[in-house]
């Protein structure tokens, strides 16, 4: 069965990152996988280490994280959904991929450290993950919860954004949480760009997504994209805000600002960064 991967560090945000990703598993019939990375130090102290001790903690850390995913869990909206556990010493980044490695994961849901409204809310996990993983991932905010019917919104330019085969399949099992299935598509284009590669990415991306109805949305790029986007989920009311990371396009520049900061602190519920 496929898996909805959560990062956790027994925090408040990642707890409420799995009841969301718990909620997302029940329509798309999926199971959750929580994974814990036990840091290469954590837990040795050197003037009293020895295997027995370590082997001790790191039994102790198994069996508290999976009794902090059963608080979630044993919901009883949640109770036919398969939930599993792992801890793995190391780096998260290095226990993430090898994870996602043996197991088939379609998307990985972190919550994000600090309190909404705060300069810099983003943690350093969150940003490492966005930045250096390719793996569909879903950003929950603190407290945020998966809407009946959510608006979802995709912001791409034409220019530089391609979806890859796993982004678009990432996306239209977005659009399956939402009835009817209906896109936004938020394109930020050059003043000067030939109409004709305009309808020619508004069909491709219409064959691509499986969705009842895209509506596409165009501002101009005039040295304030990032505004523009945050204009427009608040006033559109996105529930989840659709990102195809790049190096060096509009998108890349979100994750090298405080704009993410920004539109997390907007009406968004959550972002999905697509890594194309």
């Amino acid at each position: 069965m496929k898996q909805i991967l959560v990062a956790s560090d027994f925090s408040v945000n990642a707890e409420n990152a799995l009841s969301y990703a718990m909620s997302l598993a029940k329509i798309l019939n999926m199971e959750v996988a929580v994974l814990h990375a036990i840091h290469p130090t954590e837990g040795i102290n050197n003037s009293t280490y020895n295997a027995i001790f370590i082997e001790d903690y790191y039994a102790r850390k198994r069996a508290a994280l999976k009794s902090w995913a059963e608080k979630i869990s044993r919901n009883e909206e949640y109770k036919d959904i398969p939930v599993r556990t792992a801890c793995d010493v190391g780096h998260l980044r290095a226990v993430i991929n090898k994870y996602i490695e043996y197991n088939d994961v379609s998307f990985l849901v972190t919550g994000i450290t600090g309190s909404t409204g705060i300069k810099g809310i983003v943690g350093g996990n969150t940003s490492m993950i966005i930045t250096k993983m390719r793996i569909p991932t879903l950003i929950v905010p603190l407290e945020s919860t998966l809407t009946q019917n959510p608006v979802v919104t995709l912001a791409a330019d034409y220019k530089t954004t391609k979806l890859s085969v796993r982004d678009v399949k990432a996306l239209n099992q977005i659009l399956k949480s939402s009835n009817p299935q209906k896109l936004e598509v938020l394109h930020i284009s050059d003043k000067e760009m030939d109409q004709k590669i305009i309808k020619s990415s508004e069909k491709k991306l219409q064959e691509q997504i499986k969705a009842s109805e895209v509506n596409f949305n165009y501002v101009d790029e005039d040295g304030k994209t990032s505004n523009a986007i945050i204009d427009f989920i608040d006033e559109n009311k996105t529930d989840i805000l659709c990102l195809v990371k790049r190096n060096h396009n509009m998108i890349y520049r979100l994750f090298t600002s405080n704009t993410l900061d920004e539109v997390l602190n907007k009406s968004v519920k959550a972002i999905l960064v697509l890594h194309e």
